[in-house]
């Protein structure tokens, strides 16, 4: 891959320092995205006297659904806008200024726009989905390509950059709950705005200095210089068989995100109506709770990266990696079936706050085996040439995810608490059985991109695959 970086950029902890200012960026980014998600059902759900929307519970969380669900599919688009035109750098730019005037949009009082409260709205979350969909795949793709192919510390740079992404999410909830429980939710969507502006500065400012030519000119461009006239348009069945793992563990990525975002929709209502939040005289703010899984991300990602180099060679491949992940989600939801038995039914009775701590650990654990694993991979394993798109069709399973938690978390006056948190808890325990029956066949399909498998005495890579 040919990519000019300053001589006089240096590294910093072993990596370049363009590691340092993605991670800037995407900690600004996510600041704003979690503090406007800690907020949204609240807000929808909050009486209009109060400042809210006044919708009920089922369409406040078919909305959250919808809303997550767009904000991970039009990473698909945003990719081959991408790959094919604009360059990453660039698209990165757009989505960081579609997504300040978003929360700004949302941010504007009800007053202003008598009877048209709710298009005002829509409109501030087009914006903030239209937005996201040019930022997300892109910052991530250029990640890995500050390092060459089979360099050893691209998984923890990921990790490195996952640590950005929750420290981002740490401080919006404690932030944007603390602000919009003083001055209102307008006031919370403002400090989400300016969190998004930090994050376009940073990114304007001093990626040119860090990063050189990485994300300038856009991926296709770059494969085509690089292959000879003959391999252009067929991909190889190496490639293929990338394609397919990327696929195939996008499949297992979407059980354990429906369960996972259940975090902000149900988990949050749950916090909000059902949990004794008090110590002593302090009432803590429902969006707080929200700040928990970023915690313990933070807290907890040196110790598994630790596990994982001394594992060294007994490092388990990604396949296992996700089975461990969906095995530890379904133990967090033990918790909440934990918390659903202590009301024994009686929906006035406020459950003990350790259940959703509980919860929030096992998740988080979950989490860090699955998700940078899933970034990480798909970067390993993806032709450069669709490098973003393939980002951004990885993105669209989460977006699947996403749309999926808010159905599941809708039915929750029909099916019960107990229903929905003991049946994810099922389905998560199944898919990672049946990923690991499967993870010999996936590691193949690999093709030693891990390093877990020899590659055929055959080799794939000149074989070309055509239509039949």
């Amino acid at each position: 891959m040919s990519r000019s970086i300053p001589s006089q950029q240096g590294t910093l902890w072993g990596h370049p320092k363009g590691l340092f200012l993605l991670f800037s960026t995407e900690l600004w980014e996510r600041f704003s995205y979690y503090g406007m998600r800690a907020l949204l059902v609240l807000y929808l759900t909050a009486q209009t006297t109060a400042g809210g929307l006044g919708w009920t519970q089922a369409d406040a969380l078919k909305l959250y659904g919808i809303y997550t669900g767009l904000v991970y599919i039009t990473p698909l688009i945003g990719g081959w806008l991408a790959d094919t035109f604009l360059g990453q750098r660039r698209a990165i730019v757009f989505g960081a200024i579609m997504m300040a005037a978003g929360q700004f949009t949302l941010a504007l009082p009800h007053a202003m726009f008598p009877g048209l409260v709710d298009q005002v709205f829509y409109v501030g979350l087009a914006l903030l989905i239209a937005g996201n969909g040019m930022f997300k795949p892109n910052i991530s793709t250029m990640v890995g390509d500050l390092y060459e192919q089979g360099d050893h510390r691209r998984d923890g740079a990921f990790t490195i950059f996952y640590m950005g992404i929750n420290l981002g999410a740490l401080l919006a909830g404690f932030v944007a709950g603390a602000v919009a429980a003083e001055w209102g939710w307008q006031a919370g969507f403002v400090a989400a705005g300016i969190g998004m502006l930090i994050s376009l500065l940073i990114q304007a400012l001093l990626s040119q200095r860090y990063l050189g030519d990485i994300g300038r000119v856009p991926a296709a461009q770059r494969a085509a210089a690089q292959r000879s006239a003959a391999q252009k348009a067929p991909l190889t069945k190496q490639e293929v068989d990338r394609i397919k793992v990327i696929l195939v563990m996008g499949l297992f990525t979407i059980i354990f995100w429906a369960g996972f975002e259940q975090a902000g929709g149900l988990m949050n209502l749950y916090t909000q109506n059902y949990t004794d939040r008090m110590l002593g005289g302090f009432e803590v703010p429902t969006a707080w709770f929200q700040s928990l899984n970023p915690f313990f991300i933070i807290t907890l990602a040196p110790l598994v990266a630790a596990i994982w180099v001394k594992l060294g060679k007994r490092e388990p491949s990604s396949p296992v990696k996700f089975a461990m992940g969906l095995l530890f989600l379904a133990v967090g939801f033990l918790f909440m079936i934990g918390a659903v038995l202590q009301q024994g039914g009686d929906e006035t009775v406020k459950t003990s706050m350790f259940w959703l701590v509980g919860a929030f650990l096992f998740h988080t654990l979950g989490e860090l085996c699955l998700s940078p694993i899933g970034l990480s991979m798909v970067t390993k394993l993806a032709p450069l040439r669709l490098a973003s798109l393939m980002m951004g069709a990885w993105f669209g399973f989460v977006a699947l995810a996403n749309y999926a938690a808010g159905m599941i978390g809708s039915y929750v006056g029909e099916s019960g608490a107990m229903s929905i948190f003991g049946g994810i808890a099922i389905t998560a325990v199944a898919s990672a059985a049946i990923l690991l029956v499967f993870a010999n066949k996936l590691i193949y399909w690999m093709h030693g991109a891990e390093g877990h498998a020899e590659e055929p005495t055959h080799t794939a890579d000149d074989v070309v695959v055509t239509s039949h």
